[in-house]
């Protein structure tokens, strides 16, 4: 896959909120993923972005997604019923799983909070994280909130960008929120 070609962005939609506030929805209807009510029709190879797997997307997982064909794809559920919902997805799957490292949200709903991102937020990190960056603006250019994720998120995401290891992706976190080291 060369630089210029868009990664294909999936969503699996569970249905427990709202469809008309749902942003993988939006993005489903603007031709901007393809979202999945059933599992049988995900695709087959890729990385699906489920919050709980405890392994950080990083560079050596772009792979996955530029050189053997995979597609992204977002996990769209409620954050009430993330643990459900991540165990009802992962058994049905070979999709494999992986996180984002810490950022903020920027929807109204949750905005300023550390990782409760939309299904679009998410979804657009990702691919600002493989260099992507048009394509994630793109995705959330159909929010009115959309450009403030990227303001909001500037020196993460950039960090985050450059890291050469996953392991350097969670070394990072530390240096932009305050949270507590694991022991």
């Amino acid at each position: 896959m060369n630089m210029g070609e868009n990664i294909p962005v999936h969503a699996i939609w569970l249905a427990q909120d709202d469809p008309k506030k749902n942003t993988a929805v939006k993005l489903s209807r603007r031709g901007d993923l393809t979202l999945h009510e059933r599992f049988n029709k995900l695709p087959r190879r890729g990385i699906i972005l489920e919050p709980l797997c405890g392994k950080v997307f990083g560079p050596e997982d772009h792979s996955i997604l530029l050189e053997e064909g995979g597609s992204l794809v977002g996990l769209d559920c409620s954050w009430a019923q993330i643990e459900d919902s991540v165990e009802q997805v992962m058994r049905r799957t070979k999709l494999q799983g992986r996180m984002l490292p810490l950022l903020l949200a920027a929807n109204p709903v949750n905005w300023g909070k550390p990782s409760k991102m939309t299904t679009a937020e998410a979804l657009a990190a990702t691919l600002y994280l493989m260099g992507r960056e048009k394509q994630a603006r793109r995705l959330l250019s159909a929010f009115r909130w959309g450009e403030q994720f990227f303001v909001l998120n500037k020196e993460p995401l950039d960090a985050y960008r450059d890291a050469e290891s996953s392991a350097e992706l969670v070394d990072l976190q530390f240096e932009f929120f305050d949270i507590e080291r694991p022991q």
